[in-house]
């Protein structure tokens, strides 16, 4: 990178060489494998998560339900503005 000391600016600038990513192809296409395998995991246990939602959910709702029953509506709840 050159500066020109009287502008303060640059005058010209070459960008840093990346190194390579892979050194082979045979490491390149071992790595696309190990993505694959871990893509189909994550996609596994997604599948195994929403089977299991609709069950959640349930249990969820259930507990819900059965604190609302405990503890009836106890009418208008007071609000600041009722107070004054």
């Amino acid at each position: 990178m050159k500066v020109d000391p009287a502008e303060r600016a640059i005058i010209s600038h070459t960008a840093p060489v990346k190194p390579k990513t892979f050194n082979d192809i045979e490491e390149a296409a071992r790595a696309m494998k190990e993505q694959d395998v871990r893509r189909e995991s994550i996609f596994r246990q997604s599948v195994e998560a929403q089977k299991h939602a609709s069950d959640l959910l349930e249990k969820k709702f259930q507990e819900a339900l059965k604190k609302a029953k405990e503890s009836p509506d106890t009418g208008k709840p007071i609000r600041d503005f009722d107070l004054d």
